[in-house]
C-alpha cells in the first residue's frame, strides 16, 4: 500500500528515511525537520514494521512506503526513485537535530554543486563514554573522509545518480556507497546529528567498533554479504 501526502510547489529536498518499528523515535526526528517543511518532502520507507510507524508518519504528513523487507539498501533507493527533490538528505530514524540545522542545508541546496555532504558524529547521551565514541569517529571522518549512515548523507539527485546509488544489501550499503564516492567531494556541514546510544547501550563500544571494522575488512575482501550480515547480529545479541 502506498500512501501519498499532497505534493508541493516548490520541493527543493526529499528527507528519506528508513525505518523498521520506530514509532518512539520517529515523531521527535519529524519535529527537528518541520524547520524545512516549506521547501521539503519527507519520505518514510518502512520495512516490516509491526509498532505505530505508519500511524505516525501519516499523521505528520508524509510519504510513507512500505516494502515488506529487511533491506536499508533497499529501502534508501526506492525512497530516491520515489523522491521529488533536486537534493536528497538521507537520515536514520533515531537521529536527532539542533535547532537551525536548516539553515546550512538550504544555503547548500541553492548552489549547483557536486560536493556532497554529512554532519559531524554526536551521541544523544550524556555520558563522557560517548564523548569519547565522538572524537574517534570524528577523527576518522577528518582523516580518511568516512562518513557511515548515522551521520545523514546530503547529495544532488544528480550526484546520487552518477554513483549508481545504494546497493540492495540489508547491511554497510553506507559504507559500500562511501567507499565508491570520489574523497574530494565529501564534505562535512560541519553541524552535528545526534544518534541514538541504543546501538551502543548494552555492548563495549570499542570492542563493537573492533568487530565493525573486522566485518568491513571482510566485505572489502568479497565475503558474501550474508555472512556478514549473520555475524554482525551475532555479535550484536
Amino acid at each position: 500500500m502506498i500512501l501519498i501526502k499532497e505534493s508541493k510547489l516548490n520541493i527543493r529536498i526529499s528527507i528519506i528515511i528508513p525505518t523498521f518499528n520506530e514509532s518512539n523515535n520517529l515523531p521527535l526526528l519529524l519535529s527537528d525537520l518541520s524547520e524545512i517543511n516549506n521547501i521539503s518532502e519527507i519520505l518514510i520507507i518502512d520495512s516490516t514494521s509491526t509498532d505505530k510507524t505508519k500511524d505516525i508518519a501519516l499523521i505528520n504528513g508524509t510519504r510513507f512506503y512500505k516494502i515488506n523487507k529487511n533491506n536499508r539498501g533497499l529501502q534508501l533507493n526506492y525512497g530516491a526513485k520515489k523522491a521529488k527533490g533536486e537534493w536528497l538528505l538521507f537520515i536514520h530514524a533515531d537521529s536527532r537535530l539542533r535547532f537551525n540545522w536548516s539553515s546550512k542545508v538550504i544555503d547548500i541546496s541553492k548552489r549547483d554543486s557536486n560536493y556532497i555532504y554529512y554532519f559531524n558524529f554526536k551521541v544523544n547521551n550524556k555520558s563522557f563514554t560517548y564523548r569519547f565514541l565522538e572524537f574517534l569517529v570524528n577523527l576518522r571522518c577528518f582523516l580518511f573522509k568516512s562518513p557511515y549512515g548515522d551521520q545523514g548523507l546530503l547529495i544532488s539527485k544528480e550526484n546520487f545518480k552518477t554513483y549508481g546509488g545504494y546497493k540492495t544489501i540489508p547491511i554497510m550499503e553506507d559504507f559500500d556507497f562511501i567507499s565508491r564516492i570520489n574523497k574530494r567531494n565529501l564534505r562535512s556541514l560541519k553541524i552535528p546529528i545526534f544518534t541514538s546510544s541504543r546501538k551502543w547501550d548494552d555492548v563495549n563500544f570499542v570492542w563493537q567498533s573492533l568487530k565493525n571494522w573486522h566485518l568491513r575488512k571482510l566485505m572489502r575482501k568479497g565475503y558474501s554479504i550474508n555472512r556478514i550480515y549473520k555475524k554482525y547480529y551475532r555479535v550484536r545479541k
